[in-house]
C-alpha cells in the first residue's frame, strides 16, 4: 500500500516543490493539496492521509493552529514545512512540542529541492506508522521522597542521561516536567535537532513547565543537581570530569550530531556505576551502544515501552540486545528514575 500524504502550503510553488519531491518516490502517493489550515483540517477528517506536511506561516488559519485541532480530532503523523527565520524556528519548536513529529525546512530554490529531497521522504517513510496521540494533561510528582528533607544536598557524583530522537520533543514534555523540584542529580539530555535556535526555544517551553530547570547547554557549564541541559543543535554534548559539559563539532556519529552515544560514553567514563541512561522514541539506532556500556559498568538503564514511542526505533535496539533493565511507559519514566535513586540511596546506607 502506498503512503498517503496531504500536502499543506498556502504557495503554490512551495506545493509543486513538495509534491515533485514526494512523487519521486514510488512508496509515496499524493492525495491532495490544502491551501491553509482550516482546508487542512476538513482534508484531513475527510481522507484520513497516513501523514501530513504542514506549513506554519499561513493566510486565513497558521499551521500550528490546525495542528492543534488535527492533534485533537484526528490525531496523524505531521511533519512541519520550516522557514529558518527565527519566527518560524520558534514556531517549528513549539509545533515538535505540540504533537508534530518531525519538520523539514522550506525549499525555495532547486538547490534547497536537491538538498533535502531525501531526508524528506526518509521523514515521511519513517513516521508513517508513528503512534500519536492526544497529549494528556500532566500530573507532576511530589517532591522527591527521602528522609530527613535537610539532607538532599547537592549530589554530584551521580548522572541521568537521557537521548531521544523522532517525537522526543513530546515525550521529554512528559518526562521531565514530572520529575520533583527537590530532584537530586543533574540530568544530561540530547535531542537529536539540526543546528538554530531549535533547542533553546525547546528547552525554554519545558522549563516553563518543569518544577527543574532545563536549559540549552553552553560549554564550560557545570552540571548541577536539580538541572538538564539540552545539546545545542548541531553539536555532540560531553561529560568531562568534575561534570563539566563540552560541546564538540566533530564528525557526526551514527550520522547524527548531537549523537546520544557521545554524550553515554563520555558520561559514563566519569561517572561509572552512578550512571542511569534512558532512552526515548526516535529513528535508528544512536543510544544503543551508549546504553549496553552503562549496563556494562553497572549503571541503570530505562528504555521507553513501545506502546508511547512515536517511532520505536533507538529503544528497540537496546532493549532487543537485552541492555534495558527497566522497560516503560512514557508516563512511568521519572517514577523509574525516581526508584532506582531511592534504591540507590538505600543501599548507600546499608553500605555505610
Amino acid at each position: 500500500m502506498p503512503i498517503k500524504v496531504l500536502v499543506v502550503d498556502d504557495s503554490f510553488f512551495s506545493r509543486k516543490r513538495l509534491i515533485d519531491m514526494l512523487s519521486s518516490d514510488p512508496q509515496i502517493q499524493i492525495i491532495d493539496t490544502a491551501q491553509d489550515g482550516l482546508e487542512a483540517i476538513r482534508k484531513v477528517a475527510e481522507l484520513k492521509p497516513d501523514v501530513v506536511t504542514l506549513d506554519i506561516e499561513m493566510a486565513r488559519m497558521d499551521g500550528l493552529t490546525a495542528l492543534g485541532y488535527i492533534m485533537k480530532e484526528h490525531p496523524t503523523p505531521v511533519i512541519m514545512v520550516s522557514t529558518l527565520t527565527e519566527k518560524g524556528s520558534e514556531a517549528t519548536a513549539q509545533a515538535l512540542l505540540e504533537g508534530a513529529v518531525d519538520f523539514i525546512h522550506k525549499p525555495t530554490d532547486m538547490i534547497s529541492v536537491n538538498k533535502i529531497q531525501d531526508e524528506l521522504i526518509a521523514k515521511v517513510k519513517a513516521v508513517t506508522k508513528a503512534q500519536v496521540k492526544v497529549r494528556p494533561g500532566l500530573t507532576p510528582l511530589g517532591n522527591f521522597k527521602q528522609e530527613p528533607a535537610s539532607k538532599l544536598t547537592a549530589v554530584t557524583d551521580k548522572i541521568v542521561m537521557i537521548g531521544a530522537s523522532t517525537g522526543g520533543p513530546r515525550a521529554l514534555v512528559e518526562v521531565l516536567p514530572r520529575l520533583p523540584k527537590n530532584f537530586p542529580l543533574p540530568i544530561a539530555v540530547v535531542q537529536h535537532m539540526p543546528s538554530g535556535p531549535f533547542i533553546k526555544s525547546i528547552a525554554s517551553r519545558i522549563d516553563s513547565e518543569s518544577n527543574i530547570r532545563v536549559v540549552e547547554a553552553q560549554d564550560g557549564d557545570r552540571l548541577t543537581p536539580g538541572v538538564a541541559v539540552m545539546a545545542p543543535g548541531g553539536y555532540h554534548m560531553l561529560v568531562e570530569k568534575g561534570g563539566i559539559v563540552r560541546l564538540s563539532h566533530g564528525p557526526t556519529v551514527n550520522s547524527v550530531r548531537p549523537s546520544v552515544d557521545v554524550l553515554m560514553d563520555s558520561g559514563v567514563a566519569v561517572y561509572g556505576t552512578n550512571t542511569i541512561g534512558v532512552l526515548l522514541t526516535g529513528m535508528g539506532r544512536d543510544g544503543a551502544d551508549g546504553m549496553a556500556v552503562i549496563k556494562k559498568r553497572g549503571g541503570h538503564t530505562i528504555a521507553e515501552h513501545e506502546s508511547t514511542c512515536v517511532v520505536y526505533g533507538m529503544p528497540k535496539a537496546v532493549i532487543d540486545e537485552g541492555n534495558a533493565d527497566v522497560v516503560a511507559p512514557l508516563e512511568r519514566i521519572s517514577q523509574e528514575i525516581i526508584k532506582i535513586i531511592e534504591g540507590s540511596t538505600r543501599d548507600a546506607k546499608l553500605c555505610g
